[in-house]
């Protein structure tokens, strides 16, 4: 089922009296319980096309809908809170909070998105998503003493432990080994199926689109390949 879509999607950035248009007309779909990977190179538009698909900026002229919900004639505190409670991020780095264990960094994102679940049901969430993600032995630790593949599997569960709808993920192996990539990758994939998330991946990768359900190759702000 189709649960995003976005409809004819620009953005126009302006320097002075110059207009440089990054994203020239997109259409693209994303259906539930599917992995789909944007990729390009730099400067394609792809990372731009992520953020304003997750209401991290606005388009230019087009529409991002979500669950049938025109989230561009929505006002900012609307989008906000679809932001909080039904997208999740990943990002190249974990930026975990130094300062916080595994387990409070879960505890911070589900008080972040206004999670209605009560503490003791709350510690049964973490629980289970650190287990999902190989990392219920470590939920005691603090970031310093994580492998980089260890935090990322932490963004990871920071990411769905509110259950969102969505999963955004920016170039969630470029800081990692070849070994730690597929690892990571093949985490993401199987949360997707397991969990039944709709996941935007964006990468330069070409060896991690071997995960992906669908695959878009972009190019100077346009879609040149759509593939299944």
């Amino acid at each position: 089922m189709t649960i995003f879509s976005i409809d004819e999607v620009r953005k126009t950035f302006t320097n002075g009296e110059i207009k440089e248009e990054i994203l020239k007309g997109i259409n693209l779909s994303l259906e539930e319980g599917e992995v789909t990977a944007l990729v390009g190179a730099s400067g394609s538009g792809k990372s731009t096309l992520l953020t304003i698909a997750a209401g991290l900026q606005s388009a230019s002229n087009g529409q991002v809908v979500f669950e049938g919900n025109n989230m561009t004639s929505m006002k900012s505190e609307q989008v906000r809170k679809i932001r909080a409670s039904q997208f999740g991020f990943v990002f190249q780095f974990a930026h975990l909070v130094p300062f916080l264990t595994v387990e409070e960094q879960l505890l911070l994102m589900l008080d972040v998105s206004e999670s209605k679940l009560k503490k003791r049901e709350q510690k049964k969430e973490i629980d289970k998503i650190l287990k999902l993600v190989e990392m219920d032995h470590r939920k005691n630790a603090y970031p310093a003493s994580l492998s980089g593949g260890e935090k990322q599997r932490v963004a990871i569960a920071r990411a769905i432990i509110h259950q969102p709808k969505v999963l955004f993920a920016d170039e969630p192996t470029a800081s990692l080994d070849s070994k730690r990539s597929k690892d990571v990758m093949r985490l993401i994939r199987e949360l997707t199926k397991t969990l039944n998330i709709t996941t935007l991946m964006v990468t330069h990768d070409e060896e991690m689109l071997s995960y992906a359900d669908h695959i878009i190759k972009m190019s100077d702000g346009m879609v040149l390949q759509n593939e299944a």
